[in-house]
């Protein structure tokens, strides 16, 4: 059912996904999607995609300036909107992602925490989640992770439909840490590694 969601999404949303790319193209230049490997179900690498929200300029010794330098004015819109995050519904078509679940992480990330990136790997990853609705950016590694399991370990239909609602609010108004972060998701330092 994800997977015909996405692609009646993708269908749906295509003539905007076409305005953000031109936009994105003009603004910021070419490729207009950026690729990264991810962790996904089991571990099991996939590439994501998402609209650029940051130019390529470097300094003088050709290093890439800090990444706060190199956000453009339309990428810190596409961000904050969460638009950019829109080409991951080609990773739910194919079965790589879910609409909810935990974000997808690096995998050097998902190795550095141990059990806990494991277990995090039960379930997909989501192009939205737990922790994406309870401060995201806001948030240490440790609270997201902690979030990110109590999702892994309490799923319901009813916290998933929360997470989709929260989302869109959290695209109008921007992000917000809320109580959730700070009290039902203490972090587990016990088992990082």
């Amino acid at each position: 059912m994800h997977r015909l969601t996405a692609i009646f999404l993708l269908v749906g949303l295509s003539p905007l996904l076409a305005v953000l790319g031109l936009v994105t193209r003009i603004s910021q230049g070419s490729p207009v999607l950026f690729r990264q490997q991810r962790s996904g179900l089991g571990g099991k690498l996939f590439s994501i995609a998402k609209f650029r929200s940051m130019t390529d300029r470097r300094d003088a010794n050709g290093e890439l300036l800090p990444d706060e330098e190199r956000v453009t004015a339309w990428g810190r819109f596409l961000r904050r909107s969460r638009l950019d995050e829109l080409p991951g519904l080609w990773s739910i078509a194919r079965g790589e992602m879910a609409f909810v679940g935990p974000r997808p992480l690096l995998p050097e990330t998902i190795a550095s925490l141990g059990e806990r990136g494991q277990e995090r790997g039960k379930v997909r990853p989501g192009l939205t989640g737990w922790a994406q609705v309870n401060g995201n950016t806001l948030l240490s590694l440790d609270e997201k992770v902690a979030l990110d399991l109590d999702y892994v370990r309490n799923p319901s239909l009813g916290r998933d439909l929360v997470i989709l609602m929260r989302t869109f609010w959290v695209m109008i108004g921007g992000e917000r840490r809320t109580s959730v972060a700070g009290s039902r998701a203490k972090p587990d330092l016990s088992q990082h590694r």
